[in-house]
């Protein structure tokens, strides 16, 4: 048994608001026309090929997110691990917006890992945006929908232009791929990843990060009060230690803390 990762990604529709300049506004609620919501999202389980992906293509009211948040609430209903670029900060908080304010009730508890958030924690790129960490790390490159550059997507979207609403799949589900391989990329380097061997009903000693059984003992893990075994996984290539501390009773009871 493994924990059910999805990969995931929001798109949502812009606020309409009555403003009187281009540059450094402040708008008011009572300036609000529209409000915004989502027009699409796309999900990608981990151990699986196809991509979930909807939108609100051919609605009436292209903003009624009823029936997309539906389909989500169900994604992440079974999800374990939801991965996402920038998740922790918009998608998510997003989403969960949107799921109290139409009266749906909490999806079952998941962990959010946040590529974003792991790339900058552990390196020193150039940019942690999505787009220059594909191009640096992965073969599947962020999207630029070149088709519908710039906000021209989103209003045409709006607009319910077909056209728009095909280069918003492809540029909604590029983005999906594109972080789930970011995040494989990234695995091995996360000191905190959830221990997903916990999943295993084996009694084998597996991968916290990856679940794999292609794990090597490969020298010690000091501590000031403990030695454990250094463990590397010969899949995903991260490191781990084991639980025992090695030392003796009476090697321990000598050690000054």
């Amino acid at each position: 048994m493994s924990p059910v990762i999805y990969t995931l990604d929001i798109e949502t529709a812009p606020i309409l608001a009555h403003v009187w300049g281009l540059f450094d506004q402040n708008i008011g609620l009572e300036q609000v026309v529209t409000d915004w919501s989502l027009l699409s999202f796309a999900a990608k389980r981990l151990d699986r090929k196809a991509v979930v992906y909807h939108d609100n293509r051919g609605h009436k009211d292209v903003r009624n997110d009823q029936g997309l948040m539906l389909g989500l609430w169900g994604v992440l209903n079974e999800a374990d691990i939801v991965v996402a670029q920038n998740g922790k900060k918009f998608d998510i908080k997003k989403i969960n917006a949107r799921f109290i304010q139409l009266g749906f009730s909490p999806p079952a508890a998941y962990r959010v890992i946040d590529t974003l958030l792991e790339a900058r924690k552990t390196f020193g790129f150039t940019s942690n945006k999505l787009a220059h960490l594909s191009s640096c790390l992965t073969t599947n490159k962020k999207s630029e929908h070149k088709s519908f550059p710039g906000f021209s997507l989103w209003t045409e979207c709006l607009k319910d232009n077909p056209k728009a609403w095909n280069e918003m799949k492809k540029y909604n589900i590029r983005d999906v791929v594109a972080t789930e391989e970011l995040y494989l990329k990234l695995r091995p380097w996360m000191p905190s990843h959830l221990n997903v061997a916990g999943f295993s009903l084996l009694d084998t000693t597996l991968c916290p990060k990856c679940g794999s059984a292609e794990i090597q003992k490969r020298g010690f893990v000091h501590t000031n009060l403990g030695r454990y075994a250094r463990i590397r996984c010969n899949e995903c290539t991260g490191w781990s230690r084991g639980r025992d501390n090695l030392h003796s009773k009476e090697k321990r009871k000598g050690l000054l803390s």
